[in-house]
């Protein structure tokens, strides 16, 4: 097992026996983090939270020019624009990309945690990411911006510690997961478990469980983008004959295989397979009224926000945009100014990765009015 750390990560320790929600601590924790600017009293700073499979580094920098998850948003001149603001990205509790998480050395023991590692929770997620920006200096952000887990993340963030930020963008998030989202997340728990080299989480690098975590990824992938764009993406183009696999039965025929087989590569190889399985059974038992002892609603009208920007796809079939409609209505019944924003991207849940035209202008936008003052209708307003 290992962890997958970029180069230019720095650490945050969280206080020995840091406390988990659903019982358990953690000892000689620490989280991940980059950060884009100088982080003092007198910059504004934003914090990114992000999805499940994401690292720290959104975006190169001197110390790490290889690009970003995020490159195309988040630097001098683009849309969240470094040059005015001060930027934190933490990778969260529980990833293999810097923070502690299921790979770790269990101090305990000397061994990785594997499935030792305590139950999981986006609360506690949120909870190590408010210690992080505590800890390094900043007692009120600017604006707490998360990306699909990272919505969620942002949204418990936001209610479990009060007047941590003035602003709030919230993307492709919700206040829970649906019945469809938690049926494809847990297809890919099982493959996961069910690849005998998983070993019950005891698998070793020599004996990856390959299938399983290729498996898992590709319905991953399928369901992030959208029907209509897998269509016209491939269609119905098949693969030449010299690339197809010799010699075996059903293997891949068509170009949307090969397409789903090289991307999953890519990844497998890059995430553990624990850590994967604990971030996405967090996403699904998170619920933003349980967390409150409320309803999701209450909770929402709770938060005491100056403003907020909620943006999500109508292609999106993971967190479909009634979910954000959910999060702007709740907000905006709270007296927070919310911009609420539709987006017509073909390309699913990750448009955000990728349609950085639709995306990228109601950011900068946002950034530069809404989130100073409340300078946008104190109405909800439709995109």
């Amino acid at each position: 097992m290992r962890e997958f750390i970029p180069p230019a990560t720095r650490f945050v320790d969280l206080p020995d026996g840091f406390p988990l929600r659903r019982g358990g601590a953690l000892h000689g924790a620490r989280i991940g983090y980059e950060a884009y600017g100088p982080l003092d009293s007198a910059h504004d700073v934003i914090l990114i939270l992000t999805g499940l499979s994401a690292d720290a580094h959104p975006a190169s920098h001197p110390d790490d020019p290889r690009p970003g998850w995020w490159e195309a948003m988040l630097g001098p001149g683009r849309p969240i624009d470094t040059d005015r603001w001060s930027v934190i990205c933490v990778n969260s509790l529980g990833s293999c990309k810097g923070s502690t998480g299921p790979a770790s050395v269990d101090p305990s023991t000397g061994e990785p945690y594997r499935l030792d590692f305590p139950d999981l929770t986006v609360e506690d997620i949120a909870d190590a990411a408010a210690y992080t920006v505590r800890a390094l200096g900043v007692e009120r952000l600017a604006c707490v911006l998360g990306v699909s887990m990272g919505g969620m993340s942002s949204l418990a963030l936001l209610a479990r510690h009060p007047g941590i930020a003035r602003s709030h963008i919230n993307i492709s998030g919700a206040v829970h997961s649906l019945p469809f989202s938690i049926a494809i997340r847990s297809l890919q728990r099982e493959a996961i478990r069910h690849d005998p080299l998983w070993n019950r989480g005891g698998y070793q690098e020599d004996r990856f469980p390959l299938h399983g975590m290729l498996a898992a990824r590709k319905l991953g992938l399928a369901a992030y983008r959208s029907a209509r764009e897998w269509e016209e993406r491939f269609g119905r183009a098949r693969l030449n004959a010299q690339h197809r696999p010799a010699a075996e039965p059903f293997g891949m025929e068509f170009e949307v295989e090969n397409y789903l087989e090289l991307r999953a590569r890519r990844f497998v190889h890059e995430f553990d397979p624990n850590s994967y399985l604990y971030l996405s059974h967090s996403i699904d038992q998170f619920d933003l009224g349980e967390c409150c002892g409320s309803t999701p609603d209450a909770a929402l009208s709770a938060m005491r926000l100056d403003s907020a920007l909620v943006m999500g796809v109508e292609t999106d079939i993971l967190f479909p945009l009634r979910q954000q409609r959910q999060i702007a209505e709740g907000l905006s019944a709270g007296g927070t100014d919310v911009h609420f924003t539709a987006l017509e991207s073909v390309q699913g849940h990750d448009a955000f990765l990728v349609d950085t035209d639709r995306f990228g202008p109601p950011i900068a936008k946002f950034l530069s009015s809404g989130c100073n003052q409340p300078a946008w209708s104190s109405a909800l307003n439709p995109g």
